[in-house]
């Protein structure tokens, strides 16, 4: 039988799929904010995609941030590929589920994202401790 102690250490070895869970995390959290937002005040829909593409850059960056901390070296690499794999799975699943097309909005995702990762990547690397 596993000790409950050991079952909470575990840890993923790779620093990109930290940063994307990390990523993920963060835009699940940032999703329930701006509902709360969008509920408890009188912000307008219509500041929908403002808030999204906030809430998209946080969480990339915080993905990207937790990355090249990881990573400890190339955060801007780390980091900008990780905001370009996450504006993939973003369109992905708005394919999937709507029927989203690829179109000028998603690739402004995906540079924002890339940019939003890069910035991360490289504040982590320079955040860590080795």
């Amino acid at each position: 039988m596993i000790p409950i102690n050991k079952v909470s250490q575990v840890r993923l070895s790779s620093p990109f799929l930290s940063g994307l869970l990390y990523a993920f995390i963060m835009l699940i959290a940032g999703t329930i904010v701006t509902s709360l937002i969008l509920l408890l005040s009188r912000t307008q829909e219509s500041s929908l995609s403002t808030l999204a593409y906030i809430t998209h850059g946080l969480s990339v960056f915080v993905g990207g941030w937790v990355a090249g901390k990881r990573a400890g070296r190339k955060g801007w690499y780390y980091g900008g590929m990780l905001g370009i794999f996450y504006a993939l799975i973003v369109w992905i699943i708005g394919f999937l589920a709507v029927d989203a097309a690829f179109d000028l909005k998603t690739l402004t995702l995906a540079g924002f994202a890339f940019a939003a990762g890069a910035l991360g990547g490289m504040i982590g690397v320079n955040s860590s401790s080795k």
